[in-house]
């Protein structure tokens, strides 16, 4: 990996050690893995920041790494080596498509209204069965306004009625809501190649097109109003 940049080795340091571990990675902890001086490693994790590879808290420790987090955003992903926290229902649908050592994870929830306990076997090869419904509060474009809230809100419920009835009682206006054979076309290839060198996020163009591809089409996914991705 000599020919790539020390950021670059930092990305990679941080995402395969969430996919072999579930852990997160810090400054000083990538200095040491990777040889690399105090400074390089704090300036990397500023670059990653920047580009949003990385979200952090305001004390400066990783709460996401798409599809990797630090933190309970309602979801665990049991692998049969590793046991995740899933960014939201997206990145934890993404989880076995990604770690090429987890074909198979056990994703379970709980419903964001009444509370109600859900698990899937999600494997990479068709959606898990169930007429649970996924629900997405904020519109791709204002996903970065608050990245942490905007994965917060990406759950999956029991049914249509209990979205509207947690709207209703939060204050929210309803977003997105579609089945979960949509959710795991969504999560299939989002996130492909990003424990590889060279990954590259999609720009607001590339990303509309790959949501309409899922069937996911509207002002909400960036069409025709193309705005910034997740």
């Amino acid at each position: 990996m000599s020919d790539i940049s020390t950021t670059e080795r930092v990305r990679l340091a941080i995402y395969r050690h969430f996919a072999r571990t579930g852990q997160a990675s810090t400054p000083d902890s990538v200095a040491e893995r990777l040889n690399i001086g105090p400074e390089e490693a704090d300036a990397a994790f500023d670059a990653l920041i920047l580009d949003r590879h990385i979200a952090v808290s305001p004390e400066g420790e990783i709460v996401l790494a798409h599809p990797f987090a630090t933190r309970n955003f309602g979801f665990s992903v049991m692998g049969e080596r590793v046991l995740w926290w899933g960014g939201c229902a997206w990145d934890s649908f993404a989880i076995p498509h990604l770690v090429p050592e987890e074909p198979a994870v056990v994703v379970a929830t709980t419903c964001p209204h009444c509370d109600a306990a859900h698990s899937w076997t999600v494997t990479r090869d068709a959606a898990p069965e169930g007429d649970q419904v996924v629900h997405f509060l904020m519109p791709m474009g204002r996903v970065w306004d608050d990245v942490i809230h905007a994965c917060a809100n990406q759950r999956i419920f029991c049914s249509v009625d209990c979205v509207e009835d947690w709207a209703r009682a939060s204050g929210h206006e309803v977003g997105a809501i579609f089945d979960l054979r949509t959710l795991w076309n969504l999560s299939a290839q989002w996130y492909a190649g990003r424990l590889d060198p060279g990954y590259v996020r999609r720009e607001p163009l590339v990303a509309a097109e790959y949501f309409a591809g899922v069937g996911l089409t509207g002002p909400f996914w960036g069409t025709p109003a193309l705005t910034a991705n997740p």
